[in-house]
C-alpha cells in the first residue's frame, strides 16, 4: 500500500493545456485529413480492439465526433475549467496518471459492457470518462467551490457534480439521449472515487461533506 500511495514530486507543466492542444490536433485532422480516416483508428471499436488495436483504450479519449463541434467544445471547457484548478493542487504527474488511469479503465469497462452486449462495432469517442473523473476530483478538492450552471444558478462543487452523475443514470436508465455511453461517464466517475480511495487514502464522500 505505501507504494501506491507514494506521491510523485509536485511539478506543474500545464498538462492540461497540452491535453486540450492534443484533442484539437486530432479533431482538426479528423475533418482535414480524412484520408487517415482517425476517427477509425483512435476510436474504441471493441471488435478492433479484441484483435490487437489495443492503444484505442487510450486515444479513444482524443477523438471527438467531427460532425459536432460541441462535442469536443463543452469537453474542453470542462476540462480547462475543472482540470486546470486539479493539476494546479495535485501537480502535472499525478494529474496525467489520474487522467489517463480513470479514462482508460472507463475505455475497457465500455468495451466489455459492448461486447457482451452484443455491439462490437460500435465507435467509442471522447474524453467525457476521463473528464467526469476530473469533475469528481474537483468536488473533492474544493468541496467549498461555487459554480454556476448555465452562468446563473449558483451550486457549490459537489451539488453539481453528484447533480451530473445522478443525470446520467437516470438517462442511462432510460435509454434518453442514446448515442451518448452514459455508463462510460459513470464508469470514468467510479474510477476516480476508487482512486482516491486507493491512492489518496481520500473517502469522496466525507470530503464533499467538508
Amino acid at each position: 500500500m505505501s507504494f501506491l500511495r507514494r506521491p510523485f514530486p509536485y511539478r506543474q507543466y500545464n498538462a492540461v493545456l497540452v491535453l486540450i492542444g492534443i484533442n484539437i490536433l486530432v479533431y482538426l485532422g479528423e475533418l482535414f485529413l480524412r484520408r487517415l480516416d482517425l476517427t477509425f483508428y483512435l476510436s474504441m471499436i471493441p471488435i478492433a480492439a479484441a484483435r490487437g488495436w489495443i492503444w484505442q483504450f487510450a486515444t479513444y479519449m482524443f477523438v471527438h465526433d467531427p460532425r459536432s463541434l460541441s462535442h469536443i467544445l463543452f469537453n474542453m471547457l470542462a476540462l480547462f475549467i475543472f482540470g486546470s484548478r486539479v493539476e494546479a493542487r495535485i501537480g502535472s504527474l499525478e494529474f496525467l496518471l489520474y487522467y489517463f488511469l480513470t479514462g482508460i479503465l472507463a475505455g475497457v469497462f465500455s468495451f466489455l459492457v459492448y461486447w457482451f452486449s452484443g455491439s462490437p462495432t460500435v465507435f467509442l469517442m471522447g474524453a467525457s470518462g476521463a473528464i467526469f473523473a476530473v469533475q469528481l476530483a474537483y468536488a473533492v478538492l474544493f468541496p467549498e467551490a461555487v459554480l454556476f450552471l448555465w452562468g446563473i444558478l449558483p451550486l457549490k462543487a459537489p451539488v453539481m457534480v453528484l447533480g451530473f452523475t445522478v443525470v446520467e443514470i437516470v438517462l442511462m436508465v432510460t435509454g434518453l439521449a442514446g448515442n451518448v455511453a452514459h455508463f462510460t461517464h459513470l464508469a470514468g466517475f467510479a474510477f476516480g472515487w476508487l482512486y482516491f480511495l486507493i491512492r489518496f487514502g481520500i473517502n469522496p464522500w466525507r470530503a464533499m461533506r467538508r
